[in-house]
């Protein structure tokens, strides 16, 4: 029997997002990747990415110490195009459906890049950025799509999000993530009557 990813979410499980824009139930591991929001009023689009380091390998530090500037990119041969990168994400859901948070989201996170959603540029200004530690090739776990949901749910009570959209939407032919893993018609259904994806 296959176990429902999208298991019904009960009364109890309400996240909240605080009033400093951190979710109480994140842990937070602050990154001095960020910088202001043009309007913070202004937040419109949530973008679903996925991220592995090294790639395809899952549970190591490297990911958080990425996003605190703090990666040793000679302890790996895959980490030397990371030398000097600085770059974020709002959060990051573990294989195990742990999360935790980088930046406030009243403050812009440095996770999409060169991007355009609906011909306007910069997408991190108007943007949540979701990291799902994962790949490509590789189906995400259950757990993570229990932890999107709760806080897809608690994004959407906040924030006026009008759009979901993958990473390779808003950069196309740069990026491919979330990938063809990720299960939109299930997020969708689980987040029905919220939000639509774009």
């Amino acid at each position: 029997m296959i176990r429902n990813k999208f298991a019904p979410v009960s009364a109890h499980d309400h996240w909240l997002i605080n009033s400093d824009g951190w979710c109480q139930q994140a842990s937070q591991v602050p990154s001095p990747n960020y910088n202001s929001r043009p309007n913070v009023a202004d937040i419109s689009l949530l973008v679903i990415h996925n991220i592995s380091l090294p790639l395809g390998q899952f549970g190591g530090p490297y990911i958080s110490a990425l996003f605190q500037n703090k990666l040793d990119c000679d302890s790996d041969a895959g980490f030397a195009s990371l030398r000097d990168l600085k770059v974020s994400a709002h959060f990051l859901i573990q294989r195990d459906g742990a999360l935790l948070q980088f930046v406030s989201i009243l403050d812009r996170a440095w996770h999409a890049g060169v991007s355009m959603f609906e011909g306007r540029s910069g997408c991190n200004d108007f943007s949540i950025g979701i990291e799902l530690e994962g790949a490509d090739d590789v189906p995400f776990d259950p757990m993570q799509y229990q932890t999107l949901t709760l806080l897809t749910q608690a994004l959407l009570a906040r924030f006026p999000i009008k759009h979901i959209v993958g990473h390779c939407e808003i950069a196309p032919g740069r990026k491919t993530d979330p990938g063809p893993h990720f299960d939109w018609q299930a997020y969708q259904q689980s987040i029905a009557g919220l939000v639509e994806k774009n």
